[in-house]
């Protein structure tokens, strides 16, 4: 199988950027299954069902999230729908489902979604914890195994993929908008980034108008933040699973790029 997940999206320059890229790439490397966080996709801030919609279209096949998923209430609308994952470690009467397996070329793959407790300011559940009871109870069934691991602190990333190894296929580190240049397969196997990076405006400071974080910086007030537009960066990790091939992809607009 050969899989693509790809970075946080951010706003309509990100979205874009996926409409553009997405099938280029599905057709040059020949992709079977796309993974995508999701979760800044509308105006870099949660998730609607339009914003959802148009991704889906594009050719992905499954959208993952984070802290930001219930940050417009419009989620709610979109919530159960199997193709929409949050973090599985959200309190147990949290609304949608933080797993789910799929088939695709008669081979079941399972995509868990989870968020580390790192800086996140928010109650979790133990992350550790909640993947190995859900794969005890897909190791039976699933083919492959694909974990977005929503954190701050690459150490926990890191920590997480070598407590999975051999027990996920891939382990993908997203939310910090940072592609980092530690792909690699673990000892025992499993392939691991800390994190896939961003796909949104190239000239931003994590895909937001730089000014606006220069002044929360600075002033130590408020600020609202709005995505930033212009010309985009495209940041993804492929995975061929029958080849043992892992590469970063970066594409920027109006850029060259040859695979």
């Amino acid at each position: 199988m050969r899989f693509l997940v790809i970075g946080d999206v951010i706003g309509r320059t990100g979205r874009r950027a996926v409409k553009e890229v997405l099938p280029f790439l599905k057709e040059k490397l020949k992709i079977d299954f796309v993974v995508l966080n999701g979760e800044n996709l509308a105006h870099g801030n949660g998730i609607t069902k339009p914003t959802f919609d148009e991704i889906l279209t594009a050719g992905v096949d499954v959208i993952t999230s984070g802290n930001h998923t219930f940050d417009k209430k419009e989620v709610y609308a979109i919530i159960d729908d199997e193709r929409l994952l949050r973090p599985a470690n959200l309190p147990p009467l949290a609304k949608g489902k933080g797993f789910n397996t799929y088939e695709k070329n008669g081979k079941k793959i399972t995509v868990i979604n989870l968020m580390g407790r790192v800086f996140m300011g928010i109650p979790l559940d133990c992350p550790f914890r909640a993947f190995d009871e859900i794969y005890n109870e897909v190791k039976d069934t699933s083919n492959y195994i694909i974990v977005d691991f929503h954190g701050e602190a690459t150490s926990e990333k890191q920590a997480f993929g070598y407590y999975v190894d051999s027990r996920a296929t891939l382990v993908f580190g997203t939310h910090t908008h940072v592609q980092t240049s530690d792909e690699r397969f673990l000892p025992k196997g499993t392939a691991y980034i800390s994190d896939v990076g961003l796909t949104g405006a190239y000239n931003s400071v994590i895909g937001v108008k730089s000014h606006q974080i220069i002044e929360k910086f600075i002033t130590g007030m408020p600020v609202k933040y709005e995505p930033e537009e212009g010309n985009y960066i495209f940041q993804a990790l492929f995975l061929d699973t029958e080849e043992k091939q892992l590469k970063r992809i970066q594409i920027k607009e109006g850029e060259n790029y040859e695979l």
